[in-house]
């Protein structure tokens, strides 16, 4: 199943002790429909805060549930911050986490010199002045197979840092700003990969607002990964601005 949800009330997708979780809502939800009790399996997690416009998740049930009435009885159980919008029948063996090929994440910045209320809650607003270009020419640098130890957090209990990121490119939307005036407009950065570590879109782009900033250069980039240590990057960006965009599977999964 493909699920959407605004992360802003929730302590991030994985269930924990504290509940409130996304999991928590959908095996809720699950149980209300079929009276089963069972655990679903995502892509991967996310953090408190953050949003999701395509999470997977898969599960095994007995249920004789219609596939095409699934999305829509499951939603009427659910919090209208979380939307299923797809479901499938998948072979026995596949699991939604180690058979994703490719994950992207898009992280939102309002440049604008006012915060769109209607958008708060996915934007990070920073009204003073960045030098776009030459956080494109940094991001750049983040593309390809690296050590992410410098862009991983502290508190990262992977073992191996290393992972591949085949793509990353930024885009500016400038259909919010006012005419003749300082707006940089809307720029969502986009990040595709094999797998990211805890945080790591989060500190790309906060070193990258910092190249914006010109607190640091983009040449930088380079050296950061080679460091492989965290207090060489930038701070971790805001949750909010973040969200799960996409999960790639073999086409014929």
């Amino acid at each position: 199943m493909r699920v959407n949800y605004d992360g802003t009330s929730y302590y991030g997708f994985q269930t924990q002790p504290g509940g409130n979780t996304i999991q928590d809502y959908i095996e809720d939800a699950i149980f209300s429909l079929t009276g089963e009790r069972l655990k679903i399996t995502a892509s991967g997690r996310t953090d408190a805060g953050v949003h999701a416009y395509g999470q997977v998740f898969n599960f095994l049930t007995e249920s004789r549930i219609p596939l095409h009435r699934w999305c829509l009885a499951l939603n009427a159980w659910l919090p209208e911050d979380i939307i299923l919008t797809e479901a499938k029948e998948v072979p026995l063996e596949f699991h939604a986490r180690h058979m994703a090929k490719r994950k992207t994440y898009r992280y939102t910045v309002n440049a604008n010199r006012f915060p769109d209320i209607f958008h708060r809650r996915t934007q990070m607003h920073h009204p003073t002045r960045l030098d776009v270009e030459a956080m494109k020419q940094g991001l750049q640098f983040l593309i390809g197979t690296y050590d992410y130890t410098s862009f991983a957090s502290r508190h990262s209990q992977k073992t191996n840092h290393v992972r591949t990121v085949y793509d990353a490119h930024m885009t500016v939307d400038y259909s919010f700003s006012r005419p003749d005036s300082d707006d940089q407009g809307i720029i969502h950065t986009y990040f595709t990969g094999n797998g990211f570590l805890q945080h790591m879109v989060r500190i790309m782009m906060g070193t990258l607002l910092e190249i914006g900033e010109g607190k640091k250069q983009p040449g930088d980039i380079p050296h950061i990964l080679a460091a492989k240590n965290r207090s060489t990057a930038g701070p971790t960006a805001v949750a909010h601005a973040l969200m799960l965009w996409k999960v790639d599977y073999e086409e014929n999964t």
